[in-house]
């Protein structure tokens, strides 16, 4: 039955290679974004938009392009952009008192787009063109394919070892359990180091269209990065943010394949059925895949501050471990920073679980008919 997780690899590699690999590119310069605005006191005008969903609660992100000031309807703001090699300046305004406001930016090269997920993706394009969604790409790919195989393998074989430990009882605790353990395997043996490669391609600021930035690029591939890194910062580079990496993982895990047992067990009570259809493992799969988000985004934006950062000797890093960065985040961006990026991260983790699960459930159950494992 383990030997199953290796097919949910193929369509989820297609999947990925076409699609998540611009959301994630997005997500990570969303996270490592840093802002803060000047005037002492900032109206907010919230649009109704599902650009953000973070920003329809309170926004405390201090992101141009939302904040003005009522009385001249202006708010000029100081923002870090990841590659620019600088702060600029930008004016926020509200023409016409009417709609959502939108951004001049003050300083030459720099696009004016809103800092949303469709700006973000609009900033990379214009000024980096369109491959530039692309950074990162043999990293996402190499770390998704032995990703997937170790967390099924190591989740089937944890829940087996767990329930011959709870007397062959296959509890909830006993799911939610392995799902943590193999969330944590996996960040250990691969996601740590291919996410510190990743981020460090996605965050370098180079035009994709032009061949002199192309051949001055520091990191070029994911080979290539993991030696750069070793070489310039230590072995132990490669594991910069592993503690919130781990965590992560070992929430995302843990809330996905128990919300997704439950969820199974619940529709096939409610059919009176031994298995779901294919379009139902797909739904329920997409379901349980947005909720370990939700609740370990500040982890993830740590993470990915953490593994963006070069530390250099005798300087002391900005970042220095987990609830330092959430701290220092929340105290000069305001604590829904913590929650940058969510929306991609969903449109990225959402569709990819439904196809895992779907593809999975499809897979095992073909198997299991031919007699060749047993549940």
């Amino acid at each position: 039955m383990r030997l199953c997780a290796s097919f949910p690899n193929v369509p989820l590699f297609c999947y990925t290679l076409t699609t998540t690999i611009p959301v994630d590119t997005i997500k990570t310069r969303m996270q490592l974004r840093r802002q803060s605005v000047v005037p002492a006191h900032v109206v907010v005008k919230l649009r109704d938009s599902m650009v953000e969903p973070a920003l329809r609660f309170k926004h405390s992100l201090q992101e141009p392009g939302v904040a003005y000031t009522p009385s001249t309807a202006r708010a000029t703001s100081t923002f870090h952009e990841p590659g620019s090699g600088g702060a600029g300046t930008m004016t926020a305004y509200k023409p016409g008192g009417g709609g959502g406001a939108t951004v001049a930016v003050h300083k030459p090269g720099i696009v004016s787009a809103t800092l949303g997920p469709i700006g973000t993706a609009r900033r990379i394009v214009q000024r980096e063109g369109w491959q530039a969604l692309y950074k990162g790409l043999t990293a996402v790919y190499t770390g998704s394919i032995l990703k997937f195989s170790i967390r099924f393998v190591s989740f089937e074989q944890y829940r087996e070892w767990l329930t011959d430990f709870n007397d062959g009882n296959r509890s909830t605790a006993v799911t939610l359990t392995a799902g943590l353990f193999s969330g944590l395997t996996e960040a250990i043996l691969v996601v740590t180091p291919a996410e510190v490669c990743k981020i460090r391609m996605q965050s370098q600021y180079h035009s994709m269209m032009d061949p002199t930035a192309m051949q001055q690029r520091k990191y070029t591939n994911v080979v290539q990065t993991a030696s750069v890194l070793i070489r310039e910062e230590g072995l132990s580079a490669l594991y910069k943010g592993l503690i919130p990496t781990m965590l992560r993982q070992g929430v995302n895990q843990m809330m996905n394949f128990t919300a997704y047992s439950i969820l199974k067990s619940k529709v096939m009570a409610y059919q009176g059925t031994d298995s779901l259809q294919h379009w139902q493992s797909l739904l329920i799969g997409g379901l349980s895949g947005g909720v370990g988000p939700l609740c370990n985004n500040p982890l993830d934006v740590v993470k990915t501050r953490l593994q963006k950062q070069v530390v250099s000797a005798g300087k002391a890093p900005k970042y220095t471990g987990l609830m330092q960065s959430c701290i220092l985040i929340a105290k000069e961006e305001g604590v829904l920073a913590l929650w940058k990026g969510m929306t991609p991260r969903l449109m990225r983790i959402m569709p990819g679980q439904a196809i895992t699960f779907m593809t999975y459930e499809a897979v095992s159950s073909r198997m299991n008919q031919a007699g060749w494992f047993e549940r």
